[in-house]
């Protein structure tokens, strides 16, 4: 019998996952934070001249040119797309499956979301045909879509889409009048940065397309959260930007001072900023290799892992051996995971998708350490895998998904 309903009651666990721990601050940005507490005026709604010059700077580089009327900033990812769900009203369609923070800001608006299927070699960015599809049946049952969220660096399954896949889901959308945010958080963590082709829906629609990024992905730590937005450059984005500071205004998520100062300082990209999201990236994408070979070893299926600090997991293979150990869908997989490897391992119900699909979501920070001095040791490592808390971390790892293959097999029917 199913112990809960699909409002999350009962022991099923809907809500996004727990933080993860992140790199020590920096020197710089904590003289940045320490020169600017002493600061007790009140932010301006969208973030003050000095922080919104420097996000035009950060997207200026990216091929994105952007005034400072054009650009806010603010507490959160989060608070942003509750602000623009609200701002632009209707329904949403979200690709399936996606960050666990997206849909919970369309629930809270009381507005409608709509999971969209994904391709079979991406994330992020939904199928064109499903997603004209999916239109077509919302409005016959009189809804009202207007807003397409989408991710060309993804979160959960760490893909990069190819950019024709990304250009048709983008005139798939335009062709139906809706608006699309693009969540680009980890644009900036390329695990292959000179093979990957990255290009966004706001260069390929810069009318329609606002871009969102979350600061404390790539360049803060997760203390300091703040978060960016670039406005399309018309009158419609113009009045969208309006619209957005109201809401943000009356939720007070203006960035503090001091964050605000750290994030303006991370924005211009000093060498010091770029030195440590560079090796960051590289010690990532080392860890997320080795846990990919581990899941896909024990006979799991996992895309490579593109950009991002995440994995996502299908072991519908193994579906028998883990229900012989009680795990018969992604919240007891969650579970089993969990109490096994002793960290986090959020089921793919946190991210839209199906619970009945044996689908979890690995991330690379724990095998990092728990303590900031064994994070620093990784980091600076030539090597972070020969390190002893890392080896220790993926042979725990390994091995219980090595016990896992055993028990598939034993299930195996005979030839």
């Amino acid at each position: 019998m199913r112990r809960t309903d699909h409002e999350g009651r009962g022991r099923v666990r809907y809500g996004p996952p727990l933080p993860e721990p992140g790199l020590p601050v920096l020197p710089e940005l904590s003289a940045a934070l320490s020169a600017a507490a002493g600061r007790s005026h009140a932010q301006p709604p969208g973030g003050d001249p000095v922080l919104l010059d420097a996000a035009s700077g950060y997207w200026s580089r990216r091929g994105l040119p952007a005034e400072r009327g054009h650009v806010a900033a603010l507490i959160g990812d989060a608070p942003l797309l509750l602000a623009l769900a609200a701002a632009i009203g209707g329904d949403v369609l979200l690709p399936r499956p996606c960050a666990a923070w997206w849909q919970p800001q369309v629930r809270l608006l009381g507005r409608s979301a709509y999971h969209v299927p994904t391709p079979a070699e991406c994330g992020g960015v939904p199928d064109p045909y499903a997603l004209l599809e999916t239109v077509r049946r919302v409005r016959a049952e009189g809804g009202v879509p207007r807003l397409l969220v989408m991710s060309v660096a993804d979160d959960p399954t760490a893909t990069v889409p190819p950019p024709e896949l990304v250009h048709e889901a983008v005139e798939a959308a335009a062709g139906e009048g809706l608006h699309i945010v693009s969540d680009e958080t980890w644009r900036d963590t390329l695990h292959r940065p000179r093979e990957t082709v990255l290009i966004g829906p706001a260069e390929m629609a810069p009318e329609r397309v606002t871009v969102v990024c979350d600061l404390s992905g790539a360049f803060l730590p997760p203390a300091l959260p703040a978060a960016l937005a670039r406005f399309p450059a018309n009158g419609p984005g113009t009045a969208l930007r309006a619209r957005v500071l109201d809401v943000l205004s009356a939720l007070g998520a203006a960035p503090a001072a001091p964050v605000a100062a750290a994030a303006a300082y991370a924005l211009g990209e000093p060498d010091e900023i770029t030195a440590r999201l560079t090796a960051a990236t590289r010690l990532h994408a080392r860890v997320a290799a080795a846990v990919r070979d581990a899941v896909v070893a024990a006979g799991g299926f996992v895309r490579p892992p593109m950009a991002g600090r995440h994995l996502y997991a299908d072991l519908g293979p193994l579906r028998a051996a883990l229900a012989a150990r009680g795990a018969g869908d992604a919240q007891e997989l969650e579970d089993f995971l969990q109490e096994h490897l002793g960290m986090p391992a959020p089921g793919g119900h946190r991210f839209g998708d199906d619970i009945a699909a044996m689908r979890v979501r690995l991330s690379t920070g724990p095998f990092l350490g728990s303590e900031p001095q064994q994070r620093l040791a990784a980091l600076a490592a030539p090597d972070p895998l020969e390190l002893p808390h890392v080896e220790r971390a993926l042979t725990l790892f390994g091995s219980a998904f090595d016990d896992l293959r055993a028990e598939a097999q034993r299930w195996e029917p005979p030839r």
